[in-house]
């Protein structure tokens, strides 16, 4: 009988033990962690995954009650948790089968920064670099970035860690987002978190959940096509064959691969000299986009050959392929990212050795952006110096490469939703006060498709995150020689049409010459300005340029009024340029605008009869039109402006 019940005993103990062992941990998203800011003041989400059934609860450190629940069939769960007014650090305390205590969590104001490219620029790359990294210690603004990730579906999670502002951390950070959160920070005193999700060169489509893009019919088809197992199968086939003829035509486009111009015994006397690092547009190569190879013969010393090495060249905008003494030691695509490769010891030989280099400019600037100091070869603690002269020569021309086929139905950061799906999905439902968006760039060669599909983006992201009509401020495109006023005009219609949206105007501080402008300070605070203004009780300050809301025919001139005059409409530097006039035969001409109280007149000898008038109607115009707060016009036409409902006065 005792053995018995010994044995009982036992076999209870072993199935409780075994019990423990099956069940899961509760998981958390990677957007709920340490260090991490809650929305003040309001009820967030805490959400993650557990066994079926697992009870759940989560605690805040300031409050009385836990929140509890039950997960899912599927294992999901979420509760709601109130959270008090800014300030910290406070810890959250998640209990089922297994307790997770997060730390050092600050309550304050939380904004989802993204977009393309300019949104992605890094504070290492913006202007004044060096001074504003070392300046960047901010504790109370806490950085999350969203790992780059495509996806079919939407996932329920992503890739990245919460972390302090530091000169360290960052570095690497948006620097528009990080400037937006630094004024806030600065002129509200309370903790900031900003989350980052962005990719460079995509397109508004992209970010869009298939749910709307279904309703459009630009975009329906495709949506489609991507889950149709038998057209992924054909369209397979066919992307290979395609990419086959590719990579064909290249090879014979290309002279500098083809010619071995990454040999060291090429005879390249007849090439030309240029100081790195450079781009392309500050020295003779000039405005070009395309395939241009450095060279340069390095002495090494006996002590330093047959040596593993190391190369640093800073940036290289967009791509590169790099040969040392004849053999290919790295490439990388990416235009904001260092080049750090090694270089192994068999390829080092006492006396003279060739780097070779071959940068290739997609579009805007290109060649080395980083600094003289980032240039160097390195064996332990031996350092050579790559910064100065450095043979180059053009080789082929961005527009006669052929573009690479891009598969119709494979995921990539082009495909309509798969940055939705992996990038911004996973972090909803994330209590957050609003967003800050930098994009177009893509969009602009369907800037009339941008004017339904931008609204629509922010209808989507509005609706799946359930928090309302949140903030959503989003900077017009500056001047550049390929970003027409379409684009814009599509952006400022949105404004116009969406509610609670805002609009930074960046025409005073662009680059015509270069699509990434380097003053990202300036694109945050007036960022900023518009949250400072709607949804921080900063009434008095004006949070934006002169926006065009009418105009009134009298006799031959064009008179137009504007909203945000901030205190009166200014001309810089001279009489007011880019305004241009047009009658019935639709031929816009040069006009002479007039500041008249808060309007402006504009009229024209050569045109008696007009219709209607133009502000900064080109890719690259750099206008002067200002309100006395220093802000700068918007580019506007009265000429077909659809009748659309003005809710943003």
């Amino acid at each position: 009988m005792k053995n018995s019940r010994s044995y009982v005993l036992f076999v209870c103990i072993s199935l409780s033990i075994l019990c423990a062992i099956a069940a899961a941990d509760i998981k958390l998203p990677a957007v709920v962690g340490d260090q991490m800011v809650l929305q003040q003041k309001t009820s967030v989400s805490v959400w993650g995954w557990a066994d079926p059934g697992e009870k759940v609860t989560v605690k805040g450190s300031w409050q009385w009650f836990a929140a509890s629940t039950k997960a899912d069939g599927s294992g999901k769960w979420a509760v709601k948790i109130k959270t008090p007014k800014a300030g910290g650090p406070h810890d959250l305390t998640i209990k089922g089968n297994n307790t997770i205590k997060l730390k050092d969590i600050m309550m304050g104001e939380v904004w989802v920064c993204s977009g393309q490219s300019n949104m992605q620029w890094s504070l290492s790359r913006a202007n004044n670099a060096e001074a504003e990294i070392a300046a960047a210690d901010h504790p109370d603004i806490r950085l999350f970035t969203v790992a780059r990730h495509v996806s079919a579906t939407p996932l329920d999670d992503c890739k990245g860690t919460w972390q302090k502002c530091s000169p360290k951390t960052a570095a690497g950070f948006s620097g528009v987002g990080y400037f937006f959160g630094r004024k806030l920070n600065k002129d509200l005193n309370i903790p900031i978190g900003l989350i980052s999700t962005n990719w460079g060169g995509t397109p508004a489509e992209s970010w869009t959940n298939a749910k709307t893009l279904l309703k459009m019919p630009d975009f329906a088809d495709r949506v489609k096509r991507i889950s149709d197992a038998e057209a992924i199968e054909k369209a397979k086939q066919q992307y290979e064959k395609d990419l086959l003829k590719w990579q064909n035509d290249i090879k014979n486009i290309n002279p500098g691969m083809a010619k071995k111009w990454f040999m060291p015994e090429l005879d390249d006397s007849a090439w030309k000299t240029v100081e790195l690092p450079s781009l392309f547009e500050n020295t003779e190569i000039g405005n070009f986009d395309g395939m241009v190879w450095y060279r340069k013969k390095i002495d090494i010393s006996a002590e330093m050959a047959d040596k593993d090495m190391a190369v640093s060249l800073g940036a290289i905008d967009d791509r590169d392929i790099t040969f040392f003494n004849g053999k290919k030691i790295g490439a990388m695509n990416a235009w904001n990212a260092q080049r750090n490769y090694k270089i192994p010891g068999k390829l080092v030989k006492a006396g003279q050795n060739t780097i070779a280099i071959r940068a290739h400019d997609t579009s805007g600037a290109g060649g080395f952006s980083g600094t003289a100091e980032q240039m160097f070869l390195q064996a332990g603690d031996k350092k050579i110096a790559l910064a100065g002269n450095w043979l180059y020569k053009k080789s082929t021309d961005q527009r006669s490469i052929p573009k690479q086929p891009v598969s119709s139905v494979a995921t990539n950061s082009h495909t309509p939703s798969s940055l939705y799906n992996g990038m911004i999905h996973p972090i909803i439902p994330f209590g957050i006060r609003g967003a800050i968006w930098y994009q177009g760039e893509s969009n602009a060669s369907r800037a009339y498709q941008y004017r339904e599909l931008f609204p629509a983006m922010i209808n989507c992201w509005r609706e799946d995150w359930g928090l309302g009509d949140f903030p959503f401020y989003f900077v017009q495109i500056a001047p550049y020689a390929n970003q027409n006023p379409e684009i814009r005009e599509a952006q400022f219609m949105t404004y116009r049409s969406v509610p609670n949206t805002g609009m930074a105007v960046t025409m005073d501080i662009g680059n015509p010459r270069d699509i990434h402008p380097r003053n990202k300070q300036d694109v945050g605070k007036r960022l900023a300005l518009w949250a400072l203004a709607k949804d921080y009780g900063k009434k008095k300050i004006t949070y934006s340029g002169p926006l065009y809301k009418s105009f009134k025919i009298e006799g031959d001139k064009v008179r137009l009024s504007f909203d945000f005059v901030g205190g009166g409409l200014l001309a810089k530097d001279g009489p007011l340029t880019d305004f241009t006039i047009a009658g019935e035969d639709k031929k816009f001409v040069d006009a002479k605008a007039v500041i008249d109280g808060d309007t402006i007149v504009v009229s024209s000898d050569k045109v008696k009869n007009p219709v209607s008038a133009r502000f900064g109607w080109t890719n690259t115009a750099e206008p002067n039109l200002f309100n006395k707060a220093n802000l700068p016009a918007s580019p506007f036409r009265t000429d077909d402006w659809p009748g659309i409902t003005i809710n943003n006065r």
